[in-house]
């Protein structure tokens, strides 16, 4: 019978700590929370009843314990040192600068790229796979012991799961509160009676400090480790495999982390990451950029305030408070629905804000956002404001829930979600609301660059029944008199307008395909097809496979460009601007891969005051030259073009023996050699 309680008990705990790194390690609960809370009351029954079998590393010890009576403090095996902060790309090369320097010459870089938690910075020390001590930074050199409090917190096992592990490990990390937990905190407060929290960072910063666990548990602290601390028995070659072994042993990491070879290709998908900063549980407070290789931090070591090879690339963060009055839909130019709310207007960061992007239906049920409610809104960077988390103990149940629409509110379709997506698109092609936000794209100085013809005109051009396709563009010359008596026209200005669609029928191939607005496809994707197949008609031919070979072009686009040329409606828009005169490219001469181009596999950096070209007309002469323009300098850069009062980029380019030339030099060389 013993045996059999014991088996209970011990299967009971497996199960649980599966489910814990389902939930927490891989984001794919395995469990209902009912379930998981009748699981775990089962075992702490079983346990209270046979403690003879109860063990200091069963899950049923994560919801607390006995208040201790004060904190130790502990030095730290490795110094906890504070990160050196960049606030601009300029800073962010400097920083690559100075490693190149303190590196072999030639040797490679990798970097990794991941969201900075706006958290408390704590290290969990594991010994043979349990968990002996958890401390926070303090000074850097010692930190307190809080041991009883990380015994609490989500998401850290009390027993390392998958081996094998070192002797001793030492994991890093942020202990933070996710904002859905912080508003459902909030709400219980208010349910008490009591003052509410002001924001997530202070709260788990105070749940540490606490000296009753059980309180601590009450709070809803989570972990994300990011980095190593003091190891013995093992070893990892770099942050990646560091990072995939402890994720492997249960614990959970800090998501999106990605590696990327150089600074360059860093910064963009930094770009990336904070593009897609609406979709966190959690508040950030910048990016961080560490050297990869473990062995290449060992040698660049620290210096007295921070480690050489790691920086946060941070932004400011400005928030305000405001109520929602509506939560509209927005028809985007490839049907996408998007809800979007309509707020109070509020000061953030010096400008008024009243709108903000909700993104999609998952985004808005995950904020549980409804009208009326009060919302914490972030302007991080000062760049678009995102909603943040609702205030729900603010709620006073005159709020109204926000159903997503089945239908296209422009035009009645039904709407469908993409297939293994979140979005959710109006079908229809002739909505009007995807025509009038095509043809404001179609004009826009990404595609056509139509002076002139900006959104206020498309609107009235609309409403009027002039405008009913991208090809009656091209037929507004037919409609002059009528266009004058339009509102806030003028013969010059009809003129201006004509004049300007007229001369953009001769603009390149690749600036038509971007301007159709095919899913996947922009101005670099248009490029790289253009100079591939030639004409319109050439890349309409491909199959996917052929799409696909090209460098670049990926299944994904290819099958989007692959489908657009296959659609009968998409046909007759090509057509149809065919014969109005546009300009459908020109065929790839066969010599062409043949002749070497004069920057052919060059990497050309432009920088100071121009005085033979706009920035826009060099970049094309050097992808006309075989070149790749980029914005930053760095040890795989050929060529600087330096004009006048040319600043920080040069400085670089010499520290690495980068060639700089002026713009006439360039003219002379691609003479020369082309």
């Amino acid at each position: 019978m013993s045996q059999s309680i014991q088996k209970q008990i011990e299967s009971l705990r497996e199960t649980i700590r599966q489910l814990n790194r389902l939930y927490y390690v891989e984001a794919a609960p395995g469990a209902t929370d009912v379930e998981y809370d009748r699981m775990m009351s089962e075992l702490q029954s079983l346990e209270e009843a046979h403690p003879e079998y109860d063990r200091p590393d069963s899950p049923t010890h994560k919801v607390g314990g006995e208040p201790i009576e004060g904190f130790e403090t502990v030095t730290h095996r490795v110094p906890m040192l504070s990160i050196e902060n960049a606030f601009s790309d300029e800073e962010l090369h400097e920083f690559d600068a100075r490693i190149l320097k303190l590196l072999e010459e030639n040797e490679s870089l990798e970097y990794t790229i991941e969201y900075k938690i706006d958290g408390v910075a704590l290290s969990l020390i594991y010994e043979n796979g349990v968990l002996v001590q958890g401390l926070t930074r303090g000074n850097g050199v010692q930190g307190d012991d809080v041991t009883h409090n990380a015994r609490t917190i989500r998401g850290v096992p009390l027993k390392l799961s998958e081996g094998p592990w070192p002797d001793v490990i030492e994991v890093r990390g942020e202990a933070y509160i996710a904002n859905s937990d912080f508003t459902r905190l909030q709400a219980e407060q208010q349910e008490r009676g009591e003052n509410a929290f002001a924001n997530p960072r202070n709260t788990c910063a105070g749940a540490l400090k606490l000296l009753d666990p059980n309180l601590c548990a009450q709070r809803r602290v989570r972990f994300f480790a990011h980095s190593t601390g003091h190891i013995e028995g093992g070893e990892y070659r770099t942050h990646t495999e560091f990072l995939d072994a402890v994720a492997r042993m249960g614990l959970p990491t800090t998501p999106g982390v990605e590696t990327r070879p150089d600074i360059i290709s860093a910064r963009e998908h930094a770009q990336t990451l904070m593009d897609n900063i609406h979709a966190l549980d959690f508040e950030v407070d910048g990016l961080v950029l560490k050297l990869n290789n473990l062995e290449q931090r060992q040698r660049l070591g620290t210096t007295s305030k921070s480690p050489r090879w790691v920086i946060a690339y941070k932004w400011e963060r400005y928030t305000g408070t405001t109520t929602v009055r509506e939560i509209t839909i927005q028809v985007g130019k490839t049907g996408t629905l998007t809800p979007v709310a309509e707020m109070d207007p509020v000061e953030i960061a010096g400008t008024t804000v009243s709108r903000s992007s909700l993104h999609n239906r998952d985004e808005l049920k995950r904020l549980g956002i409804r009208v009326g409610d009060t919302v914490v809104v972030e302007k991080a960077g000062k760049i678009i404001p995102r909603v943040v988390r609702v205030e729900e103990h603010s709620r006073t149940g005159s709020e109204k829930r926000f159903s997503f629409p089945k239908k296209c509110p422009e035009c009645g379709t039904r709407v469908v979600q993409d297939e293994g997506g979140v979005y959710i698109r109006c079908p229809n092609p002739a909505c009007p609301a995807q025509l009038r936000e095509n043809l404001r794209f179609f004009a826009s100085r990404a595609a056509m660059d139509i002076e002139g013809l900006g959104i206020k005109l498309i609107e009235s051009l609309l409403e009027s029944g002039l405008l009913t396709s991208l090809g009656d563009i091209y037929r507004l010359g037919d409609h002059r008199e009528t266009l004058i008596e339009m509102e806030r026209m003028g013969e010059k200005s009809v003129d201006n307008l004509l004049e300007a669609i007229e001369g953009s029928k001769t603009r390149p191939l690749w600036r038509l395909l971007t301007g159709l607005n095919i899913r996947h496809v922009g101005g670099t994707n248009a490029r790289v097809l253009t100079d591939r197949f030639g004409t319109m008609e050439t890349i309409g031919g491909q199959s996917v496979e052929q799409l696909s070979d090209v460098e670049d072009i990926g299944p994904v686009i290819a099958e989007s460009v692959y489908q657009f040329f296959h659609s009968p409606i998409s046909r007759a828009v090509v057509e149809d601007l065919r014969e109005l005169g546009l300009n459908q490219g020109e065929p790839v001469p066969e010599s062409a891969t043949s002749v070497s181009l004069p920057l052919e596999g060059m990497t050309v950096v432009v920088t100071g005051t121009l005085t033979q070209f706009t920035r826009d007309e060099i970049k094309e002469f050097i992808r006309e030259q075989g070149g790749k323009s980029t914005g930053s300098v760095s040890k795989k850069t050929d060529l600087l073009v330096a004009g006048e009062d040319a600043g920080s980029k040069l400085t670089k380019a010499r520290d690495l023996d980068v060639r700089v030339i002026s713009e006439q030099q360039l003219l002379e060389l691609t003479d020369s050699t082309g």
